[in-house]
């Protein structure tokens, strides 16, 4: 068996300049682990990954219903379960989302970190890969009731052919419906989840919001959940400002700064 990795999906060409931030963040921290770059067959630009040091592994949703295709299309999903706590950009594909459960058919793989592409790592996390399936950050960004919730965005997997399959018959269930599609059905599908310390995934707006939780020394990966750091007009530039020119130096080759305090000081 291979060793373990670290994965992220390039959902559409509109995420291949995150995945390029993320791959650089990783060499930054010195973590020797592959990246798994999960994208559609026939996506321009993956040559520019590859050339940052990443494993291409094409992959398409899961081969579902086409009345949970309607569900979950971008339209009636935020229409049924709007975002009303940020913004998704345009270019967000609920649908797409559910291709990340690919990584349970790479068992050539014991262990693989899933990171979502609008993320950056800031310290070495590759004791990630010692942990059980299936772990996961919280999702924690505006309150502390978000503790009681995991996000998809990092999480740790053991890929196995069986667990995929039965993820398929739970996920395309008659009328299921994933409010925040992926996250939603993996929180159900393992109720038991093994909670990660927040800082593993650490939501953009945690900067402005629960500053007390912004320490920025045990800080390991930055999340740039609803609002994307490379969106030409940026709704939240005022109260992010700092972590969008951070995300900017890391995709430049910057090295990570030594310190980056919240708003409101020090925690």
């Amino acid at each position: 068996m291979a060793e373990a990795a670290y994965a992220t999906l390039v959902a559409n060409a509109d995420y291949l300049i995150g995945a390029r931030a993320l791959a650089r963040s990783l060499r930054l921290t010195g973590s020797a682990a592959p990246l798994l770059v999960l994208a559609p067959a026939g996506l321009v630009g993956l040559d520019a990954l590859e050339a940052d040091g990443a494993r291409i592994v094409p992959v398409e949703p899961p081969d579902v219903s086409e009345a949970f295709r309607e569900r979950h299309s971008r339209d009636r999903q935020h229409a049924a379960a709007p975002f009303t706590k940020g913004g998704k950009p345009a270019f967000h594909d609920p649908l797409m989302n559910f291709a990340k459960l690919r990584i349970w058919e790479l068992e050539e793989y014991e262990r693989i970190v899933f990171v979502d592409a609008d993320a950056i790592f800031l310290r070495n996390c590759d004791r990630l890969f010692a942990y059980p399936e299936f772990s996961a950050a919280p999702n924690v960004y505006d309150a502390l009731d978000g503790f009681h919730r995991l996000n998809s965005g990092v999480f740790v997997a053991r890929p196995d052919r069986r667990t995929y399959q039965e993820m398929l018959a739970a996920l395309d269930a008659p009328e299921a419906f994933w409010p925040r599609t992926d996250q939603t059905f993996l929180q159900a599908h393992f109720p038991d989840w093994h909670g990660l310390p927040y800082t593993y995934n650490v939501l953009q707006y945690v900067y402005f919001r629960l500053p007390e939780l912004w320490h920025w020394p045990a800080l390991k990966i930055l999340h740039y959940q609803y609002e994307k750091p490379w969106q030409e007009d940026h709704p939240k530039r005022a109260e992010l400002g700092p972590l969008i020119d951070l995300w900017w130096a890391v995709l430049d080759g910057k090295p990570l700064p030594e310190s980056l305090d919240s708003p409101h000081g020090k925690a």
